[in-house]
């Protein structure tokens, strides 16, 4: 798929001329930066002028669908009715005569399904390489992760649960309406101890406490390291500060990072604890970062609700996670025509593992959460879609696509009322709930491939209420 570029912020029905438009992007940019005061509700620089920057008044009427509400297919063809950013009504022959300058359109019996929802996504490091961050400033890292963000919704990705960055000035951004891009589930900065799979820094610099200098994904807000009790509690009330939805924090070895065995522990159970104390306090929960058995145990008696990854988990701890409801949020990560073989001992541990953790998963009942976690990689980023069709060779494709949307939303709902969206449901076509949806040609319960060709077969896609795209008009 050619990737969409920053200028096109007009994909929305909401216009900006081209003179505002080149203003906006160095907005955004500043805003993404951190400058949080110029994301304000008043846009105070002056330079963003948007003909609407929400979805009051308007009307959107999608006639004769086949509609699969997030659970099952709805017998019949159906019409939806969505008012401001909200669905006010699903039933067949719906008479919208009384309506104001509604938008119709006939679906001639595609199939709407609703938006789909990663829960283990970087907004702000999936499309940058590496070499992006050896810049004078993050200006570059910022406009690819504007742009990949819009890339993002194109693919039917309406909401993301973020799972390390610092991406809380572009979720103002999405959230207002000012450029595309999905809703996200913030954690702020990935919390890691000294040596863990935070910790970017060369060998020869030092902790900060002995003289190093923070790592550029430290100085972005993407990582923080914080070490004993005390710290990692500063730490994580950090970033519920900023506006963390859930917490995340690493528990053991990483493939991106250098120094960390994979099979490493990380993190005391007193400091877990210590993190989820914090975020319990605030009505919210802790994820962490594990692949291997005695990390997953620890993290699940410290109270720690959500497993990154776990590829490695036996049935045992699978199954004491199904006893306390704990997720096991993981990715199919293997070779295939978006990811290369791996070229490092970890990688190669970790190539096709996860299948057999999700058949097991199912056996004993764990709840599974469906992610891509694709980082410095365009390319691998496009192949979020094809992701999802991997688990539904698993799952089959009925259950994959609840996977994606009711059965992900139930695991963003853990963060009670720091979810942002607060107050209506995602993943669901329902009345009330937000109108994130896409009209796809074709049936992807019949065909699950459909999923992966969404250039071609998403042909109308609405997040918030606001069309992102429309190849019907």
């Amino acid at each position: 798929m050619k990737k969409i570029k920053i200028s096109n912020v007009n994909t929305l029905d909401t216009r900006v001329d081209e003179g505002r438009r080149k203003s906006l992007i160095g907005l955004s940019a500043l805003g993404i930066l951190g400058a949080s005061a110029t994301l304000n509700a008043h846009w105070g620089m002056g330079a963003v002028e948007l003909t609407s920057n929400d979805t009051k008044d308007s009307t959107i009427l999608i006639k004769n669908a086949v509609v699969f509400d997030g659970y099952n297919q709805m017998k019949g063809n159906n019409d939806v009715l969505i008012k401001n950013n909200k669905i006010a009504k699903i039933g067949q022959n719906l008479d919208s005569s009384n309506e104001k300058n509604v938008k119709v359109i006939n679906a001639n019996g595609k199939f709407l399904m609703p938006g789909l929802i990663d829960a283990h996504w970087h907004t702000m490091l999936a499309a940058a390489g590496l070499d992006d961050y050896n810049q004078p400033d993050n200006g570059l890292v910022v406009t690819k992760a504007v742009a990949e963000a819009e890339n993002t919704v194109l693919r039917g990705f309406t909401t993301v649960r973020d799972m390390a960055g610092g991406v809380f000035g572009m979720k103002k951004a999405f959230d207002d309406k000012v450029i595309p891009g999905p809703r996200i589930f913030p954690s702020g900065a990935f919390v890691s101890q000294t040596s863990g799979h935070g910790d970017m820094r060369a060998i020869n610099n030092p902790p900060s406490k002995f003289g190093g200098v923070p790592s550029v994904f430290e100085q972005n807000g993407d990582f923080v390291l914080a070490d004993g009790i005390d710290d990692v509690t500063t730490a994580v009330r950090w970033q519920l500060k900023k506006g963390a939805s859930q917490i995340k924090i690493g528990g053991g070895g990483g493939v991106i990072s250098k120094f960390d065995p994979l099979d490493s522990l990380q993190y005391t159970t007193a400091e877990m604890k210590a993190a989820v104390s914090a975020a319990s306090d605030y009505g919210t929960y802790v994820c962490a970062h594990l692949y291997y058995d005695n990390g997953i145990n620890r993290a699940v008696d410290a109270g720690i609700m959500s497993i990154e990854h776990g590829q490695f988990a036996k049935v045992d701890t699978l199954k004491k996670m199904a006893d306390k409801g704990v997720w096991l949020s993981t990715q199919a990560f293997e070779t295939n025509k978006y990811f290369p073989k791996p070229d490092s001992p970890k990688g190669l541990a970790l190539d096709g593992a996860w299948r057999k953790t999700v058949e097991n998963a199912l056996k004993v009942k764990c709840n599974i959460a469906f992610g891509t976690d694709m980082l410095f990689s365009p390319f691998q980023a496009s192949g979020q879609n094809y992701m999802l069709y991997l688990f539904s060779q698993i799952l089959g494709n009925l259950d994959a696509l609840r996977l994606a949307t009711s059965t992900n939303a139930k695991l963003l709902e853990l963060c009670g009322e720091r979810n942002p969206y607060y107050g209506s449901n995602l993943g669901v076509i329902k009345e009330g709930a937000w109108a994130d949806l896409i009209l796809v040609d074709g049936n992807p319960i019949n065909d699950f491939k459909i999923i992966y060709d969404y250039d071609n077969r998403f042909d109308v896609i609405i997040k918030d209420g606001a069309i992102i795209k429309n190849k019907l008009a």
